[in-house]
């Protein structure tokens, strides 16, 4: 109980302090807007190979990429807020309170799930005028998911922020990570098109499972195996994530 009270505070401040500047939701919104509008109108004629007849096909196979790589660069760069506390002494400071280490971490990681689902909502209704639908339990399911990769990609931030504790040698760590796990995933095109090669590689990547899920929850296909392939690859990835972020940050905030 005590560990859900404090996470729940420290969720709540966090929050806070993400509302009194909202400008940060409005600048995560504007490229995946700008690919919705001016790339997935491309996709009917790329994708008719995969049986894309309609634009309502392209974007249900589109849009998960879209709501992952969201996922994927929106986690991974909440480590430099981390920096900036650590910086300014906040975490200093919260550490002489009773509050648990891990909640320190969790509170602060639920607040960047929350803004990134927030953001994959406004997105999801931006798609609809363009043909996209979903079944209402397909669309929490894939959500579900998207919250657990927004968990994991920011705890494995926070964890890379603690081992790098600098700008300048976080900033080229999380790009060069960031992008072949974005390319390995099929977010823009799916890796069915990819040569054999590619598509045996692209199964170690976590976050292609998770695509793959989402992308079957979109179709309507809620009982496909890449569902539950994708959770259960999900699911372990988010716990050693989080367990390997909260152990570093209590063995370095004392």
């Amino acid at each position: 109980m005590k560990l859900a009270r404090d996470t729940w505070l420290v969720f709540q401040r966090q929050s806070l302090l993400m509302w009194r500047t909202p400008i940060w939701l409005v600048v995560g919104l504007t490229q995946p807007i700008i690919y919705l509008l001016l790339f997935a109108p491309l996709l009917k004629t790329a994708l008719e190979p995969m049986g894309a007849t309609t634009y309502t096909d392209a974007y249900r196979i589109y849009v998960p990429g879209l709501l992952t790589v969201l996922c994927i660069f929106g986690g991974l760069y909440t480590g430099f807020s981390l920096l900036a506390e650590l910086k300014a002494g906040v975490i200093e400071r919260s550490r002489v309170t009773p509050v648990s280490r891990f909640a320190l971490l969790l509170g602060r990681a639920l607040r960047e799930v929350v803004a990134l689902l927030a953001q994959a909502v406004v997105i999801t209704v931006l798609a609809l005028p363009f043909g996209l639908r979903v079944g209402p339990l397909n669309l929490v399911l894939a959500y579900l998911l998207l919250g657990l990769l927004a968990l994991m990609t920011s705890a494995i931030s926070y964890g890379i922020a603690l081992v790098l504790p600098n700008d300048a040698a976080m900033a080229p760590v999380v790009n060069t990570l960031a992008q072949p796990i974005a390319l390995l995933s099929g977010v823009l095109l799916p890796l069915a098109l990819a040569p054999m090669w590619l598509q045996t590689v692209a199964k170690w990547n976590p976050f292609y499972w998770a695509v793959e899920g989402i992308r079957a929850l979109f179709s309507g296909h809620i009982g496909d195996s890449a569902v539950w392939q994708g959770l259960l690859v999900v699911v372990v990835m988010t716990i050693g994530a989080v367990f390997w972020s909260a152990r570093l940050f209590s063995a370095r905030v004392r």
